[in-house]
């Protein structure tokens, strides 16, 4: 069992930054790649970043790459989330997810969130113009 508890969340105006972060606890946090999803209102639940077990590769959602940094602490057990540019249709909650990654997919990074096998409850961000 993986226990996620995002932070960071909160009111920014368009043109801002905010740094999300995500605590995790209960498993070895190194055996997991990680990722970053979001829930506008009215929306479905979308990709927004990933990286691997060991950072050594990420991915990003067309809407944030250049804009938004993913990162992670294996030693803190916790990832991160620098979003700067912020745009109102960035607003959603962000929700961190961990995906176990076996020593033979170290390297595997994936955008799908059934891949997914815990799931924070969320941080809330709202962008005004």
């Amino acid at each position: 069992q993986v226990q996620l508890v995002e932070s960071g969340g909160g009111l920014v105006q368009a043109g801002g930054s905010l740094r999300l972060s995500c605590a995790a606890s209960g498993r070895t946090f190194s055996n997991y790649a990680m990722g970053w999803f979001r829930q506008a209102p009215g929306r479905e639940r979308e990709f927004v970043a990933a990286i691997s077990r060991s950072s050594s590769r990420t991915r990003y959602a067309d809407s944030v790459k250049g804009r938004f940094t993913i990162s992670r602490d294996n030693a803190k057990n916790t990832v991160y989330l620098q979003m700067n540019d912020l745009k109102p249709e960035d607003t959603a909650v962000y929700y961190c997810a961990a995906d176990y990654r076996s020593e033979s997919s170290v390297d595997v990074v994936t955008s799908t969130p059934r891949s997914y096998d815990y799931w924070g409850q969320g941080t809330q961000v709202a962008v005004s113009s």
